[in-house]
């Protein structure tokens, strides 16, 4: 590798998102801080395309005990209280950032920021800019990232974690041609989102491959409770591309109904009280057995009705979803809309302290990438909270860490270098092999779930994690890795999921039958790093 390959920075982080780009914007002011991004910074990952909003106490009659526990409650009491708390402390001043430094949230005309009603929160604590609350923060941040000092470098993928020691000392890297870059820094951040691109049918856009997952499992982190994906209650079901796309959860909390092909507005057989402000996992469920009940849609689904409310009301506070199903020839001011579960949020992800702390020294974590947070099911409107608060503070503790001399292993270098060669022998497609992981997860790592399902899921991603996946170019080395990534979040999802003997939260076994509910669990979090797999139960390891 040449010298010139070596890019050195105190703080590198990895990942483009909300929860990446304030961390980038944080760090900064503690020294030179690198950005990379697989893709264009600010388009890519899942922030910009998160429609509904931001949730943050900001009523007198709301509080953030009251925050807390709807959070602990939403995430079937898995979530880590320290985490929670800090979360619904410090996302009132992280909005106050983001407005000050420009964010075009919706306000009344008595100067204060609506909130909106989200499932499974007794207030309405959910500030929006209309249905683009992801985009107009993304559009903030870059604004202010570009005014921080950082450096972004972008269409570069890193492809594993450098380390000296035990200690992450950065990261090895693709540009856009395949050519391999180092990067070493005092402190590594992982900010690369989720990964349930995993699945067939996703909201995540083509980024979210579980790239930090794969990463930080590979460099010794130990990672919590991956068996709990989300997902969302209500993603497109037609036309044939547009499968799985996001159709937000602000829908439900300006009032839209659930009914089935009968008509019958269903969510009273699940939840008489919340009805269809329920948590996204009972939602979820509901919809999917009334489908499986042969009570859905033509299309497979059920519908989403907002043609009771005022026309104004959704023309301002839903425009993206009206320009949305225009498009496909439905206008939801008349007509409703055709919706089933999608794979949406993966709650699980590398085990972090309250500064962003993996269990690696050198790595962080902040965002989605990290678990905890959330618990065994997240509620609507907490995850850009997240990315805010945690990414905030991922920058902050990374940069105060102090400056030191970096020694590059040849040794490592060489075994990377002799990976992407293998991959120019390869024979497999990774198209091929990204389909059929995908539908393998679909079918046996869902809502519901079983043990044969699980293993043979888990069968399919240890087999294809082998598979010899072919670049037939330096610049489709990249895409390999990247499926190597999909392949082994996949495998961690299933032995987690394998390793967790009740029902909870987003993972429902049908094949368990348990005597207690969540807050009373035995268990606690799964865990699983490359020395050690198990659960907690009653606080201890077991």
């Amino acid at each position: 590798m040449r010298a010139g390959d070596v890019v050195d920075c105190h703080v590198l982080v990895i990942g483009s998102g909300g929860a990446g780009v304030r961390a980038a914007i944080e760090a900064a002011r503690y020294g030179e801080t690198v950005l990379v991004s697989k893709t264009i910074a600010g388009k890519g990952g899942c922030t910009p395309m998160a429609e509904g909003g931001y949730n943050a106490v900001l009523r007198q009659e709301d509080s953030c005990e009251i925050h807390y526990e709807d959070t602990l409650r939403g995430g079937a009491f898995l979530n880590e209280p320290d985490l929670v708390r800090i979360l619904v402390k410090e996302s009132p001043q992280r909005i106050d950032d983001l407005i000050r430094w420009g964010a075009v949230f919706d306000f009344s005309n008595e100067c204060e920021l609506p909130q909106r009603p989200f499932g499974g929160q007794r207030f309405p604590r959910t500030c929006y800019a209309g249905d683009r609350t992801g985009h107009e923060m993304m559009m903030t941040l870059i604004e202010r990232f570009d005014s921080s000092g950082a450096t972004k470098m972008e269409e570069v993928t890193v492809i594993d974690l450098l380390k000296e020691g035990d200690r992450v000392i950065g990261a090895f890297a693709l540009d856009e041609n395949g050519d391999p870059i180092v990067i070493t820094a005092d402190s590594t951040i992982l900010a690369t989102g989720g990964g349930a691109r995993v699945y067939d049918i996703s909201t995540n856009s083509s980024s979210g491959t579980g790239d930090g997952f794969a990463m930080g499992y590979r460099a010794g982190a130990e990672l919590i409770d991956m068996e709990m994906v989300q997902f969302h209650p209500t993603g497109a079901v037609y036309p044939y591309d547009a499968r799985g796309r996001l159709i937000t959860e602000a829908v439900r909390g300006e009032g839209g109904v659930l009914k089935n092909a009968l008509g019958e507005r269903f969510m009273k057989r699940y939840d008489p009280v919340r009805m269809e402000l329920s948590t996204r996992d009972v939602v979820s469920r509901a919809i999917a057995t009334e489908i499986a009940n042969g009570r859905g849609t033509p299309h497979g689904g059920v519908f989403l009705d907002i043609t009771h409310l005022p026309r104004e009301q959704i023309e301002t506070r839903l425009p993206v979803m009206l320009e949305q199903f225009l498009t496909f020839g439905v206008d939801i001011r008349t007509q409703p809309m055709e919706v089933a579960p999608t794979a949406h949020h993966i709650m699980g992800g590398l085990k972090i302290t309250s500064d962003c702390s993996t269990t690696v020294p050198g790595l962080f974590a902040c965002g989605e990438t990290s678990g905890g947070v959330q618990g065994a099911n997240r509620l609507g409107g907490n995850a850009l909270a997240e990315t805010q608060v945690f990414g905030k503070r991922a920058g902050e503790f990374a940069g105060q860490k102090e400056k030191r001399v970096k020694r590059i292993d040849p040794a490592q270098v060489s075994q990377v270098q002799a990976r992407i060669e293998s991959f120019f022998c390869g024979t497999e497609n990774p198209a091929r092999v990204r389909k059929e992981l995908q539908c393998a997860m679909w079918q046996g790592a869902g809502i519901f779930r079983d043990e044969p399902g699980l293993k043979d899921a888990l069968a399919t991603a240890e087999r294809l994690l082998r598979a010899p996946i072919q670049a037939i170019s330096p610049a489709g080395v990249a895409e390999c890795c990247i499926v190597r990534n999909m392949c082994l979040t996949s495998r961690l999802i299933c032995r987690s999921a394998l390793i967790r003997p009740e029902s909870r939260g987003a993972d429902m076994r049908v094949d368990i039958v348990q005597n207690w509910d969540a807050e009373h669990s035995p268990y606690g979090h799964t865990y699983i790093s490359e020395h050690r797999e198990g659960i907690v139960r009653h606080g201890v390891i077991a």
